[in-house]
C-alpha cells in the first residue's frame, strides 16, 4: 500500500502550473473560507430559526472541528510519527508550493478532519442534496490540495476524512437525540 501511496502521490504532485500553485495555497489556506462558515451558518440560521438551535449547532461544530483536529494533530501525529512527504528523506525533491513543507508528521490530515467535519455536519443538519454537493467539492478540493502541495499522503488524507466522518456523525446524534435540535423537520429550500 505504501507504493501505491507514494505514486498517488508523486503523480498528483508532478502535476503542477503556476497558476494551479496560487489555487492550490488559496484553497489549502483556512482563513480563505470565513466568508463560506458565515454563509453556512446564515442557511443553519434559516433552516432552524431557534437561538437555542443555532447556539446548539454553534457548540457542535467548534466541538466537531476541534476534536477532529485533536485527534489528528495531538493524538495520531505524534503517535504514529509519519514524515510528510516534503520532510522524508527517502522521497526525491517534491514541489513544493510558496516553500510550503509542513510540520514534521502528516498522519493523518486535520485539514482533511477538519473540511470533513465541518461539510458533514452541515449537510446532515441543513439535508440538501445541491448543498452537500458543493459541501463535499469543497472538502475534496481541499484534500487534493494538500496532495498537491506534497504536505500529505493519500493515507493521511483518507484517515483524516474518516475521523471527521466519525466526530460529525457522533456530534449530529447528540444534537439530534439529546440536545432536540429538530432534524426530522422539512427541509426549507427542498432536497
Amino acid at each position: 500500500m505504501v507504493n501505491v501511496d507514494f505514486y498517488i502521490l508523486e503523480w498528483i504532485n508532478g502535476h503542477y502550473a503556476d497558476w494551479l500553485d496560487t489555487v492550490m495555497w488559496t484553497i489549502s489556506w483556512p482563513t480563505t473560507w470565513i466568508p463560506l462558515y458565515v454563509v453556512l451558518l446564515g442557511l443553519l440560521a434559516w433552516r432552524y430559526r431557534s437561538i437555542e438551535s443555532m447556539a446548539l449547532i454553534i457548540l457542535g461544530l467548534v466541538l466537531a472541528v476541534g476534536l477532529s483536529d485533536f485527534t489528528c494533530s495531538g493524538i495520531l501525529k505524534p503517535l504514529v510519527c509519519r514524515l510528510r512527504p516534503t520532510h522524508e528523506p527517502a522521497i526525491g525533491p517534491m514541489h513544493l508550493v510558496n516553500g510550503y513543507v509542513g510540520g514534521l508528521y502528516g498522519f493523518c490530515s486535520s485539514h482533511a478532519a477538519n473540511t470533513m467535519a465541518i461539510g458533514l455536519l452541515f449537510s446532515l443538519l441543513f439535508r440538501n442534496k445541491i448543498a452537500t454537493s458543493c459541501m463535499m467539492t469543497w472538502v475534496a478540493l481541499n484534500c487534493y490540495s494538500r496532495m498537491y502541495e506534497g504536505a500529505h499522503y493519500p493515507t493521511d488524507i483518507m484517515a483524516g476524512l474518516l475521523i471527521g466522518s466519525l466526530w460529525s456523525v457522533l456530534i449530529w446524534l447528540a444534537l439530534t437525540r439529546w440536545c432536540h435540535v429538530d432534524a426530522s423537520a422539512t427541509p426549507q429550500g427542498g432536497s
